[in-house]
C-alpha cells in the first residue's frame, strides 16, 4: 500500500514592512547601551585599578608608619621649675622653653583664632579635608613652574602628624604618610586631645614651643591676659614665624594678624566690630623677661638639679615639667650669703694684701675728659657684688684717689655719671703683695708696708671695684667727693649650711664667694678635715660608755710609737693642765685629753658614733682620727650636729620637700614626722619621731650641755656674743691651719661654717675656727634668730642639772641617775701603757715626729 506523500512545511506568514525610521532608532539604542556598558566597565576597571593602586600605595607607606598610640599618653617636653619654701622661683630646668597648658585652660579666643587661621572645618572633618586638598591641588597646578612654594592643605590633625611623628620633608611620600596618619589619629583620639597637642607643640618663633611660651615671648603675658588681636597674631605665626616677627617686621606682622581677624569674623568667632577694634590697635610686642629668682640660691638649685637627675634622669628632669618644692628659706639664704662674704672679706683684708686693679687704661687729660666712654668698654669682673661699682681712677689729689663710675640703677640718686674718692685712711689693708701666693689660690707669702698715700696703691687709669661707704652713697660731702671704699674679690673660700634639726630640711646653703666665678659647691663637694669640730663625737662616745662630764683625764705629753715612727701631738697652747675634767677639756679643745679619752673608749666605738651620725661613711681606727684627721663635708657636719640637737637621732639632710609631675601627681615627698591621735579632734595630737636613735638621749644632752660651755666660755666664745640665748657648738682647726670651722646650734636651728683655700694651703698662723669662722656663725645667727624667742634645750627624763666646781670655776652639767656632780672614776691616762688602741703609749715627752702630724 502506497503511503501518501508528506506535506511541505507551511511557510511563516510574511512580516509587515517596517515603518520608516524605526530601524535606525533601535540600532542607536543598542549603541548607547554598548557605550554605557563600556563606560561602566571602564569605570569598574578604573575603580578597581585605583583601589588597587590605592591599596598598593597604602601598603607601601602604611607598613612602616609610626604608631599613633603614643600620642594618647604623650607628654610634651616641658621645663621643670624649682621653688623655695615660700613659693618664690629658684630656677628653671629646660632644654626647650615650653609651657604645657591643658586644653581646658587655654582661653577660647586663642583656640578660635588658630582654628580660623589653620583649620575652619576642624570639628567636622575626619582628619583630612578633601575639598581643601582639591583646591590646593588646582592652585599648585596653576602655579607650577612659577617657583612659588606649593600651597598646603594640611588640617590641624595633619600638622600634628607631621610635627610629632614625621618631619618637615617636602615630598609626596611624606604627604601620603601624613594623610594616612591623620586618618588614624582622628579615629583613635578625641578632637580636644588633638587640638591640645597642636597648641602646645607648634613652633611659633623666638624659641617658643606652644602658645603659652609664645605669649610670653612676644607679649610677656600669660594666655589669659592676651587680647583678641594678640591671640590673632599668635595664630598668624605657624606658617612662617620668621616672616612675621613684630620686632623686625611690624608691618608684615600686622597684615598677617589682620588677615586672621578677617577669618575669625568669617567663622563668627568674633563680631565685625571686635575685628575692627583689634585691627585699629598696633602690635605692642614686649620682650620676654625671665621671672626673678631667689638671689644667692644658685648652689642650692644646682644641688637640687643634681639630686633630681640622680633620681629621675636628665631627660625627665629637664623635660618632665616637674614642680619641685624645696626647703630653701630665701631670708636665711640672704643672711647666709651676707655673713659668709663679710667673713671672707675680713680675712682677705687682714691677710690678702692688694692684688692690683681689674685692668688699666691710658691716663692723662684725655682720660679725665672721656673716662665714661672708656669705662663703658670695660667688662664687669665675674664675682663682683651687686652693691659694688666698676670705677676708673681719674686723678690723684692729696690723700685721695678720685674715681668715676656709671650708676645704672634707676633708683640711684641722680643716676648716670657718679664720682667719688678713695681715702688713704681707708687703705691701710692694701699692702702690696710681694710674693704671688695669693694669685695661685693661697695666701700672700709676703706683704709690703702699709701705704702712706693713695698713690702707693692706685694710679690714674686703674679700673677698680669700689663700694659707696655706708651712709654716704648719693650724699655729697661739703668740700670733697663722696667717700668710696676700695674692694677686691677674695681668694679665700668658704661655705655655710643652715638646717632645721627636727626635720633635716636645709634652709640655706652657700658654697663659696660667688657661683658666677666657681660652680664648685664647697658645702657639698669639698672633702675637708673637720679638726676639733669632730671632738664632740669622741666625748659623746665616752658619755655613752658611762663617764660623767666631771670625769678627769690626764692632760700631759703623749707619745704613740708605731714601729719606728713616733707621733707626739700637742695642745694648741703648748701647755699641760694635768688631770682635767672632760667638761673643761672640751671647752678648751685639749688635744691630749681627747686622745687619751679616745684610747680608753676605743676607736671602734668612736668610729661607730661618727658613722652613725654620718660624719663619715668609714674611718681608720687610729688615734689621730679622734682629732679630726678624717674628711667630711660642711653638709655632713651640719647634719651630724643636727643629730645632737635632736637628742641623738639620725638626721638625713633634705633639700627637696616634694616633686610633682605636670599633672600634679606627687612623685617624691620628704618623709614627714608621724602623728598619733591626729584624727581625733578631742585628743591632743602627738608627733611621732620615727628617726633612728644613734646614741641615747641622755648622753646626747650631756654633751650638748658641755658644748654650751664651749660657746659661753671656751674656744667658741666669739660665736655667741650678743645672741642672748643658749648656743651649743664647737670650733675646729685642722693641721697647719688649713681649715677653720665652727658648727653650732640652738634647739631649732643648726649652722655649719667652713673657711679655707681650695688648694688646701694654710690660712696662716693662729687662724683658727674660733677666730675666723665663729664670727661668721654669729653674724648669720643674729639675722636668722632676730625676733624669735630664746628656746632652751629640752632635758630628757633620767637626768638632773647640777652645779659643781670644775677647778676652772663653777659650771652646770647634766648627770645621770648613778652619777654625782664632780664624780670621777680615777684619772684616765695616769696609768698609761697598752691602751684600747693596742698600741704602745708613753709619756716621755720626747720630740715629735714621723710625719703623722697633729691637729688642733
Amino acid at each position: 500500500m502506497e503511503r501518501a506523500p508528506l506535506s511541505e512545511p507551511t511557510p511563516p506568514p510574511p512580516r509587515p514592512a517596517p515603518k520608516p525610521g524605526i530601524t535606525r532608532r533601535k540600532d542607536g539604542l543598542r549603541w548607547l547601551r554598548a557605550v554605557f556598558a563600556l563606560i561602566v566597565a571602564v569605570g569598574i576597571l578604573g575603580a578597581a585599578g585605583a583601589a588597587g593602586v590605592g591599596w598598593f600605595i597604602y601598603e607601601r607607606y602604611a607598613s612602616d608608619l609610626p604608631s599613633v598610640d603614643g600620642l594618647r599618653t604623650y607628654q610634651p617636653r616641658v621645663m621643670s621649675r624649682v621653688y623655695a619654701a615660700d613659693s618664690r622661683l629658684i630656677s628653671e630646668l629646660a632644654t626647650e622653653r615650653r609651657i604645657f597648658v591643658p586644653i581646658g585652660a587655654i582661653p577660647e579666643r586663642v583656640k578660635l583664632a588658630f582654628l580660623a587661621a589653620e583649620d575652619q572645618k576642624f570639628w567636622s572633618h575626619r582628619g583630612v579635608d578633601p575639598l581643601a586638598i582639591a583646591r590646593a591641588g588646582v592652585t599648585d597646578l596653576l602655579q607650577y613652574g612659577s617657583g612659588k612654594r606649593p600651597v598646603g592643605a594640611s588640617t590641624i590633625t595633619q600638622q600634628v602628624a607631621k610635627n610629632m611623628l614625621l618631619g618637615n620633608e617636602v615630598s609626596i611620600s611624606r604627604k601620603v604618610k601624613e594623610l594616612i596618619l591623620a586618618l588614624r589619629i582622628d579615629e583613635s583620639m578625641s578632637k580636644e586631645r588633638v587640638l591640645e597637642l597642636y597648641l602646645n607643640e607648634i613652633y611659633l618663633g623666638l624659641q617658643a614651643h606652644g602658645v603659652a611660651a609664645a605669649g610670653q615671648a612676644y607679649f610677656n603675658k600669660g594666655l589669659d591676659e592676651l587680647s583678641i588681636g594678640e591671640a590673632a597674631f599668635l595664630a598668624a605665626l605657624p606658617k612662617a614665624p620668621g616672616n612675621y616677627n613684630p620686632f623686625r617686621q611690624p608691618e608684615r606682622a600686622k597684615d598677617r594678624r589682620d588677615w586672621v581677624l578677617d577669618r575669625m569674623t568669617e567663622t563668627r568667632a568674633i563680631t565685625a566690630e571686635e575685628a575692627a577694634a583689634a585691627k585699629a590697635a598696633p602690635i605692642q610686642a614686649s620682650p620676654f623677661r625671665r621671672p626673678e629668682t631667689v638671689p644667692g640660691a644658685e648652689w642650692f638649685a644646682e644641688e637640687v638639679r643634681r639630686q633630681l637627675v640622680e633620681s629621675f634622669g636628665a631627660d625627665k628632669t629637664t623635660q618632665g615639667g616637674f614642680s619641685v618644692r624645696t626647703s630653701l628659706d630665701p631670708a636665711l639664704q640672704t643672711a647666709a650669703d651676707a655673713a659668709l662674704r663679710k667673713g671672707l672679706l675680713a680675712y682677705d683684708r687682714a691677710h690678702g694684701g692688694w692684688r692690683g686693679p681689674v685692668s688699666h687704661v691710658d691716663g692723662g687729660a684725655a682720660l679725665r675728659a672721656n673716662w665714661a666712654s672708656v669705662l663703658a668698654a670695660q667688662a664687669r669682673p665675674p664675682g663682683m657684688l651687686p652693691e659694688w661699682r666698676l670705677a676708673v681712677v681719674t686723678e690723684l689729689v692729696g690723700d685721695e684717689a678720685r674715681v668715676g663710675w656709671m650708676e645704672r640703677s634707676i633708683v640711684a640718686a641722680g643716676g648716670g655719671v657718679k664720682t667719688g674718692a678713695v681715702l688713704t685712711s681707708d687703705l691701710g689693708w692694701a699692702r702690696p703683695v710681694r710674693a704671688q701666693g695669693a694669685a695661685a689660690g693661697g695666701p700672700a707669702t709676703s706683704l709690703g708696708a702699709s701705704p702712706k698715700r693713695a698713690a702707693d696703691v692706685l694710679a690714674v687709669g686703674d679700673v677698680v671695684m669700689v663700694e659707696p661707704a655706708p651712709g654716704t652713697a648719693g650724699v655729697r660731702t661739703v668740700g670733697r667727693a663722696d667717700r668710696v671704699l676700695l674692694r677686691q674679690i677674695p681668694v679665700v673660700q668658704g661655705a655655710l649650711v643652715a638646717m632645721d634639726p627636727a626635720t633635716g630640711r636645709v634652709l640655706a646653703l652657700s658654697g663659696g664667694w660667688s657661683f658666677e666665678t666657681s660652680q664648685f659647691n664647697r658645702a657639698v663637694q669639698a672633702e675637708r678635715q673637720p679638726g676639733s669640730s669632730f671632738k664632740p663625737f669622741v666625748y659623746l662616745t665616752a658619755l655613752k660608755a658611762g663617764f660623767a662630764p666631771s670625769q678627769k683625764v690626764l692632760d700631759a705629753p703623749f707619745t704613740l710609737q708605731v714601729g719606728k715612727e713616733r707621733w707626739q701631738p700637742n695642745n694648741y697652747a703648748m701647755t699641760f693642765s694635768g688631770p682635767t675634767p672632760m667638761r673643761i677639756a672640751l671647752e678648751k679643745s685639749l688635744n691630749l685629753v681627747t686622745i687619751r679619752l679616745a684610747e680608753r673608749v676605743g676607736m671602734d666605738a668612736v668610729a661607730e658614733t661618727a658613722i652613725g651620725f654620718h660624719v663619715v661613711d668609714g674611718m681608720p681606727r687610729v688615734l689621730p682620727a679622734s682629732l679630726g684627721a678624717v674628711e667630711t663635708t660642711v653638709l655632713r657636719q651640719a647634719a651630724a650636729y643636727a643629730g645632737l640637737a635632736s637628742g641623738g637621732r639620725e638626721v638625713v639632710p633634705s633639700l627637696v620637700d616634694s616633686v610633682q609631675d605636670q599633672d600634679g601627681k606627687v612623685l617624691r615627698r620628704a618623709v614627714p614626722l608621724g602623728c598619733r591621735d591626729c584624727a581625733d579632734e578631742q585628743t591632743t595630737p602627738v608627733l611621732v619621731d620615727g628617726r633612728k636613735q644613734v646614741v641615747d638621749a641622755q648622753s646626747t644632752f650631756q654633751v650638748v650641755t658641755m658644748m654650751q660651755g664651749v660657746v659661753a666660755r671656751g674656744t667658741g666664745f666669739a660665736a655667741g656674743q650678743g645672741l642672748g640665748r643658749p648656743i651649743a657648738g664647737k670650733t675646729g682647726t685642722s693641721q697647719d691651719f688649713n681649715d677653720a670651722w665652727f658648727v653650732g646650734f640652738t634647739p631649732d636651728l643648726v649652722a655649719a661654717v667652713w673657711i679655707g683655700f681650695d688648694n688646701n694651703t694654710s690660712l696662716g698662723e693662729k687662724e683658727t675656727g674660733g677666730a675666723i669662722s665663729a664670727p661668721v656663725f654669729r653674724e648669720f645667727m643674729q639675722a636668722a634668730l632676730k625676733g624669735k624667742p630664746a628656746l632652751q634645750f629640752r632635758m630628757p627624763e633620767g637626768l638632773r642639772l647640777a652645779a659643781w666646781d670644775s677647778g676652772s670655776g663653777r659650771v652646770t652639767d647634766a648627770f645621770k641617775a648613778d652619777q654625782e656632780p664632780g664624780s670621777t672614776q680615777g684619772v684616765i691616762g695616769v696609768d698609761a701603757g697598752s691602751g684600747g688602741s693596742g698600741l704602745s703609749v708613753s709619756s716621755s715627752g720626747v720630740g715629735v715626729d714621723s710625719g703623722m702630724g697633729g691637729l688642733y
